[in-house]
């Protein structure tokens, strides 16, 4: 028998139901096994009784009892006989709906059982003459849903009319006359679309991060044009507080300085007063006691040296007149208030300065717009008038009637800065104008034609405008910058003559 026993291969040993090893294994009258709970099951499932194997039918549901020698022969074999080199399932692929231990992986699922089946379990769909019958398909999961209610058929086909998955009934019927598709053909055409959709929506994506980081970029920014505002303010304030507190010292010493000159006024007077009161009070005492003698001629003789005044200064028409602050305090404020203007204006107008300068550019001028009159340095750095003019190639972007020249560099929005030293000319003219502005005519140079420009003569700054605006000049230019901020405003500044203007560079030292 142990002989024997050893020969026996792993498929003696399995329930031809579920394909496991046999749990409490029974047998049937016609002396096939099974696990007790898969032949419970299998006939709770069907009207008549017969073996699963041989399909042999029992009048009545036989009576089951465990086969012990067959257990105990299951004990001692091992505790899985399932068909050895059948993958296990992954996650992506379909599973067996059989199997009861380790789920295999699908080779087929059947429209008919509703069920997808390992290598094992669809044997008896090569076997049984029922069915083999049935269609089987490539694995599938969730058979139910890709069923159709009404026919119970395959929902293999696509209605492009009412954009829904059908089955070949479908198409006899309710869609006879519309366009149908293999769902192949129109899975295609959406992966198309799909392929457009995402690259579309990529893009989108792409935009947003790119508004997201420019909202970033512009609070980055704001935080630091914040805390140099800050930085300015402070030093701005900073420097008029020194400005009043230098007022009320300087208030302090005159009160001061005044009252001073007062006490030491009084201070001589006393001085002065002092020894005559010692005098007189001498005097008095002698008086005194020339008032109890008795003789006449010591009296007459005493008398007459006490009848003479000692020389004493007139004191009637002197006084110490208490000094008048009458005023003071306005003269300290009116002053305060010229210094705080001035100052104010210095350290704002140094603040802005540095403020427009962080916008600095490099400019260049662009040869090919300048006037013939007009000669250039080869760094395009430096522009002055020539003596003649010279006979150049006609291009579109050349000034033929204004002694004008552009800058390679053109700006469509944001702020640009750039300064031009224009020392020792006797007048200029500086700007910026529209790109489109024409270039072959004589017009005139105005914010409605397209130019902003500020002029300088011996008789000061004119901005050219509709009418002109004439600006105050305190001192002589070496340097003059030009600020553009489209959200702003704009200022310009310029020239032509003899000497050169010269774009230099940004001096934040300046």
């Amino acid at each position: 028998m142990a002989s024997a026993n050893t020969s026996w291969s792993e498929e003696n040993f399995s329930c031809s139901i579920c394909l496991d090893v046999f749990s409490s294994p029974v047998s049937t009258p016609c002396g096939h096994n099974f696990c007790r709970t898969c032949i419970t099951k299998f006939w709770d499932e069907q009207v008549q009784y017969k073996c699963p194997v041989c399909n042999d039918l029992f009048n009545t549901r036989p009576d089951l009892r465990v086969n012990a020698l067959l257990s105990e022969m299951v004990d001692r074999f091992g505790t899985s006989v399932q068909v050895k080199d059948q993958p296990c399932v992954e996650p992506a692929e379909v599973p067996c709906d059989v199997c009861t231990g380790t789920q295999l992986k699908a080779v087929k699922s059947c429209l008919v059982c509703f069920m997808s089946f390992c290598q094992t379990h669809l044997e008896p769909h090569q076997r049984v003459a029922i069915l083999k019958k049935h269609r089987l398909v490539e694995p599938m999961d969730r058979l139910e849903d890709r069923m159709c209610k009404k026919h119970e058929r395959l929902l293999e086909l696509f209605c492009q009319t009412e954009q829904r998955h059908v089955c070949q009934f479908c198409t006899e019927k309710d869609h006879k006359s519309h366009p149908v598709v293999p769902l192949k053909e129109e899975y295609e055409v959406k992966m198309a679309q799909l392929g457009k959709i995402e690259a579309e929506v990529q893009q989108m994506i792409q935009e947003r991060q790119r508004n997201i980081q420019e909202i970033k970029d512009t609070v980055k920014r704001s935080k630091a044009d914040a805390d140099r505002e800050i930085a300015d303010g402070v030093q701005v304030l900073t420097a008029l507080m020194r400005c009043i507190e230098k007022c009320q010292d300087d208030l302090i010493q005159l009160v001061q300085e005044r009252l001073k000159s007062t006490e030491k006024q009084a201070e001589d007077l006393i001085k002065e007063l002092k020894p005559e009161i010692e005098d007189l009070t001498n005097r008095s005492s002698e008086g005194k006691q020339l008032s109890h003698t008795k003789d006449h001629l010591h009296f007459l003789q005493a008398f007459r040296s006490l009848k003479s005044r000692p020389p004493t200064r007139d004191w009637t028409t002197v006084e110490v007149r208490p000094p008048s602050y009458v005023g003071t305090l306005r003269r300290s404020l009116d002053q305060l208030e010229e210094t705080l203007n001035m100052e104010i204006k210095k350290l704002c107008d140094a603040a802005e300065l540095k403020r427009v300068q962080q916008y600095e550019v490099d400019v260049t001028l662009d040869p090919d717009t300048a006037h013939p009159g007009l000669i250039l340095s080869n760094d395009g750095k430096q522009v002055h008038d020539g003596t003649v003019v010279k006979l150049l190639r006609d291009n579109p972007k050349r000034f033929t009637k204004k002694i004008h020249v552009l800058a390679r560099q053109s700006f469509s929005s944001g702020r640009f800065y750039f300064e031009v030293q224009v020392k020792d000319k006797t007048g200029w003219c500086l700007g910026v104008a529209r790109e489109s502005i024409n270039r072959k005519v004589e017009i005139i140079v105005t914010p409605e034609n397209g130019y902003w420009t500020l002029f300088y003569y011996k008789d000061g700054l004119v901005f050219i405008d509709n009418p002109v605006v004439r600006l105050p000049l305190k001192a002589e230019l070496q340097k003059v910058g030009v600020f553009v901020d489209y959200h702003e405003g704009y200022c310009y500044y310029g020239g032509i003559n003899s000497a050169p203007l010269i774009i230099s560079p940004v001096n934040l030292t300046d």
